[in-house]
């Protein structure tokens, strides 16, 4: 019997690297791409931003989840494309700009 999820085409079996040897390296890169574009963010806006390059590398693959998400929105990307680094490092500096918002507002003593 097949399931909604099944029919849909969602591969539903548990990550098999053996299998999928690309699906590794993917992270691999989807890491290296996450730290240039947090990197680039952070050198376009310096000032205080905490973390070292672990952040910067999360930056960088949340930049790139925003520029993807807003670039989909506006017809720049279909289904199943990603962003390029330009939008990922656009979607990073975004976020820099709202943590810089809220973390303003915190009163430090």
């Amino acid at each position: 019997m097949c399931t909604k999820l099944e029919s849909s085409g969602l591969d539903l079996r548990p990550a098999n690297p053996t299998r999928n040897p690309g699906r590794s390296m993917g992270l691999i890169w989807t890491a290296v791409i996450g730290l240039i574009a947090g990197a680039i963010a952070k050198l376009l806006m310096p000032g205080r931003d905490p973390g070292g390059f672990i952040i910067t590398m999360l930056l960088g693959i949340a930049g790139a989840m925003l520029g993807t998400f807003l670039g989909r929105t506006l017809g720049w990307y279909n289904v199943g494309e990603a962003a390029g680094l330009v939008a990922a490092v656009i979607g990073a500096v975004l976020l820099l700009v709202l943590y810089r918002q809220f973390a303003g507002n915190r009163v430090t003593h």
